[in-house]
């Protein structure tokens, strides 16, 4: 699990844009019981190879 911040970075987005996508649903997102946003890392990871195999990686 990632923090908004830790996805941000991975994905090299603002942070804001992690919780926008979450809100669209496009990110699955779990709060803590101190209400904290988790994301899942294997969506991340889901991500990153989709962005790669675009951009001919």
């Amino acid at each position: 699990m990632y923090t908004r911040n830790e996805v941000a970075e991975i994905l090299r987005v603002d942070p804001k844009t992690v919780t926008r996508w979450a809100k669209r649903g496009h990110l699955r997102v779990v709060f803590t019981v101190g209400g904290h946003r988790r994301y899942d890392a294997d969506q991340i990871t889901a991500l990153l190879r989709g962005e790669a195999s675009q951009r001919g990686g």
